[in-house]
């Protein structure tokens, strides 16, 4: 096994954590000082990373070098952002954000991901504790971006959200949380608000045993572009809608006639 520096093991022991997950692991890598400009106020954030596991070892060293000889970059790896006290505030939001390479990267108007990623943020910063998972294996729900550019050109085609998954030989929805619920009990234990729409989220939280206080409702302003998405996330994917800013004017009349 190669050599590695002292001072490199010094400087990265206190900063990795295994969470032992049966025959698995999780290793969760920081704090890591993150500043963040949220509409051009400069935000510290903790920032964390974390990799699943199949052989665990409490070597660090054995750890790095089993990382050198494998192509990390080809895998997703999810992360999360932490505001404030977060084990031992008595409040706290948390919010699980899937990957939207389309929309949080390149702005696409099709959904609402980006203003949810970046209105999420705000809020944990308002509130004074909180954190943001953002879970880079959710890409379209769990089936990739290759799977979720097959499902647009099917919704260009006529077929919703849903369909669009369904008839590809997917689920609907296939994203699990177990893994950030497992890194979410270490950092916190108390109750904490879900920011959400969607009701499987709470349930995930609450079948894992994490209490959970309360939840938030984010929805972006629905558009042209989104608003068929919109809709179908609450007619057909449970989605609660109390707080969806839609309208008629926005459909156009190829939607409003289906």
């Amino acid at each position: 096994m190669k050599a590695y520096d002292a001072e490199v093991i010094s400087a990265l022991r206190d900063k990795i954590r295994l969470i032992q997950t049966g025959n698995k692991a999780i290793y969760v890598a920081g704090p890591i000082k993150l500043p963040i400009d949220l509409d051009g106020k400069t935000i510290a954030f903790s920032w964390y990373a974390w990799l699943n596991a199949d052989e665990t070892t409490p070597d660090l060293a054995c750890l790095i070098e089993r990382l050198s000889r494998v192509n990390l970059a080809e895998w997703q790896q999810s992360s999360v952002l932490v505001y404030g006290d977060m084990q031992r505030a008595e409040q706290a939001l948390i919010r699980f954000h899937s990957i939207c390479h389309t929309r949080d990267i390149f702005g696409s108007k099709r959904c609402d991901c980006g203003y949810q990623l970046k209105q999420s943020m705000k809020q944990i910063v308002g509130s004074g504790n909180g954190a943001l998972f953002y879970l880079a294996n959710h890409e379209g729900r769990g089936i990739g971006l290759f799977s979720k550019a097959l499902a647009y050109i099917l919704q260009e085609n006529g077929y919703d959200t849903v369909d669009a998954n369904l008839k590809l030989g997917f689920a609907d929805d296939a994203r699990d949380y177990g893994d950030a619920i497992e890194v979410l009990k270490t950092f916190r234990t108390k109750p904490v608000t879900l920011i959400t729409n969607n009701p499987r989220k709470v349930e995930a939280l609450v079948k894992a045993g994490m209490p959970v206080s309360g939840r938030v409702p984010l929805w972006g302003e629905a558009s042209e572009y989104n608003v068929r998405y919109l809709k179908t996330k609450i007619a057909r994917s449970g989605h609660m809608s109390e707080r969806l800013h839609s309208s008629e004017r926005w459909m156009s009349h190829d939607e409003r006639a289906r």
